[in-house]
């Protein structure tokens, strides 16, 4: 099976996660939707979309992949991934962000975790973190057994 893993980062969490599901998978072709364009999806049978989590919204570069590929997106085996600190407000988070017959038709649609560095946050994004979890050091919350989990519903 082809794979096509695309990704929106603010910081790096996303494209670890990517990497790790890549990993996993093997063979799987990663690209960063930050970078401009995107890879035509015929030749991929799978395709694999993450992005951060900001103020419980995704990426505005996921979003638009989304709003322009959704019908070709149907078509495919689908996945979806979301990172962020907040595991609690996955399934929001999910539905707020996307449509319902995109989310309907992903073989899977995870929260895989994330990272929070204060030396890549702003000044705001430290106190939005420490309001919400209460902590303001490094924090890495990525599962490896989560993202294990998704690997195998996207390979079978």
């Amino acid at each position: 099976m082809n794979t096509l893993i695309l990704y929106a980062t603010k910081h790096g969490a996303v494209r670890e996660i990517a990497g790790r599901i890549a990993d996993s998978i093997g063979g799987a072709v990663l690209h960063d939707l930050k970078q401009g364009g995107s890879p035509s999806l015929a030749g991929f049978d799978c395709v694999i979309i993450g992005s951060s989590l900001y103020a419980e919204s995704i990426r505005k570069e996921a979003k638009a992949f989304l709003a322009k590929n959704a019908d070709a997106l149907r078509e495919k085996k689908l996945g979806l991934f979301l990172s962020g600190m907040l595991p609690d407000e996955a399934e929001k988070c999910f539905d707020n962000n996307f449509r319902k017959d995109i989310l309907q038709s992903a073989n899977a649609a995870s929260f895989l975790g994330g990272i929070f560095d204060p030396q890549k946050a702003g000044a705001f994004g430290r106190i939005l973190m420490k309001a919400a979890t209460k902590q303001s050091g490094y924090i890495d919350t990525i599962s490896d057994e989560k993202i294990a989990q998704f690997a195998v519903t996207m390979k079978t």
